[in-house]
């Protein structure tokens, strides 16, 4: 009779822990307020240096929230209010940012290699000294941004709208510029080596100092 005790006994005590521990699993994380979930509202909130890797925060609010130093490495944004938010200094590979908006956001330093931001609204956001080696931006709009000593090399901006970016310095070696609108746009000192420019429009774009630029656009 003991052993059958004994095994009813450790059978208990497994499913209670298993209980423990998918309680733990299901528990929504909570930053300074914010509720860190899908569709979370959270604009203003103060996320310095928190670390929301791996979540999921579709279509969540984050309007002129402080995400300084944050990671959002590999954490779906989709959909998400960012505009006016300071993300200067955060780590986000291969952030998903599709149809996000981020319109004068500040970005500065900010690491973003493999970045998934297609139809991003970053209108006036600030995305100096930034790293989005091999990012996604096709039919996103940056009209008035800075990217200024961005390293963007293998990145795509198809079909995007750029007019009046500044991309002085920046590094666009090999990426993808295809139909893309940089009317008065600044490329003085950017590299545009191996870049594809087909059909892309540089009307009264300044390009001082620029390698391989379309000079005779």
């Amino acid at each position: 009779m003991k052993p059958v005790i004994t095994a009813s006994l450790l059978l208990f005590t497994a499913s209670a822990l298993a209980s423990d521990y998918m309680a733990d699993m299901d528990q929504i994380p909570v930053i300074n307020g914010c509720k860190l979930e899908r569709k979370a509202s959270c604009a203003g909130a103060d996320l310095q240096g928190a670390d929301l890797s791996n979540m999921d925060l579709h279509s969540a609010n984050f309007r002129g929230a402080n995400l300084s130093g944050a990671n959002l490495s590999h954490t779906s944004l989709r959909g998400a209010n960012l505009d006016g938010a300071n993300l200067d200094n955060v780590t986000g590979y291969r952030l998903q940012a599709y149809r996000a908006s981020m319109r004068g956001a500040s970005l500065k330093n900010a690491q973003l290699q493999g970045m998934q931001g297609e139809y991003l609204f970053a209108q006036g956001a600030n995305l100096s000294e930034a790293d989005l080696t091999g990012a996604n931006f096709d039919f996103s709009r940056f009209s008035g941004a800075t990217l200024v000593n961005a390293t963007m090399p293998f990145s795509s901006f198809e079909i995007s709208w750029m007019p009046k970016a500044n991309l002085k310095g920046a590094n666009l070696r090999g990426a993808n510029l295809q139909e893309a609108k940089l009317g008065l746009a600044n490329l003085a000192d950017a590299d545009l080596t191996g870049t594809r420019i087909h059909y892309a429009t540089f009307e009264g774009t300044h390009m001082e100092g620029c390698t391989a630029c379309p000079f005779d656009w």
